[in-house]
């Protein structure tokens, strides 16, 4: 009886899968993962590339201003005079506030209509430009401009003016050494 019993276990256990067909299996398995893993290599380069074109100049739009901008080492002015700075009195003309600040800005060294290119140095007519639109943009501030909060602010918003008087794209950024608010 034992015999019997290994003949009936035998008979009713599937039977193994033949070899050819298991490679088979694994063949397309792997196929099938190779191309997987092939569309989400190409997903994440085509996500980094496209993130890392809109840093750089060119590869975005002029328009945008989100995230950090890589450019050409700028030229740098000091506004206003060249030793004092800028001194404008703020907030209207009875709030008797002054100030008095050294800015420097960056312009960009392509444009030729701001920047001459030999002596790395504003035009003539561009400073002038630079200058009044300092000063407007400054006394046209009120006092709670100058908060130390919003110095992001002030510095954007005083690009922006420099830009509008000269063109987009004429000034990289506005550095602030000096502050002086009295």
């Amino acid at each position: 009886m034992p015999d019997e019993e290994k003949d009936v276990e035998e008979t009713t256990a599937a039977p193994p899968p033949p070899p050819a067909q298991s490679k088979k299996k694994t063949i397309i398995l792997i196929a099938v993962l190779v191309i997987v893993g092939l569309a989400l290599a190409a997903g994440i380069s085509l996500f980094v590339v496209t993130k890392v074109m809109g840093d750089i100049p060119g590869g975005g739009s002029e328009e945008d201003d989100v995230g950090p901008r890589y450019h050409d080492a700028g030229v740098f002015v000091k506004l206003g005079d060249s030793k004092e700075g800028i001194l404008v009195n703020v907030g209207g003309a009875r709030s008797n506030k002054f100030l008095k600040a050294s800015i420097i800005a960056e312009f960009n060294p392509g444009k030729k209509s701001v920047v001459n290119e030999e002596t790395h140095s504003l035009l003539p007519d561009a400073e002038v430009k630079v200058n009044d639109a300092a000063t407007q943009y400054l006394r046209g501030a009120s006092i709670e401009d100058f908060d130390a909060e919003k110095q992001e602010e002030f510095k954007k918003g005083l690009k922006d003016a420099l830009n509008m008087a000269l063109g987009s794209g004429a000034v990289y950024d506005v550095y602030i050494t000096s502050f002086l608010l009295q």
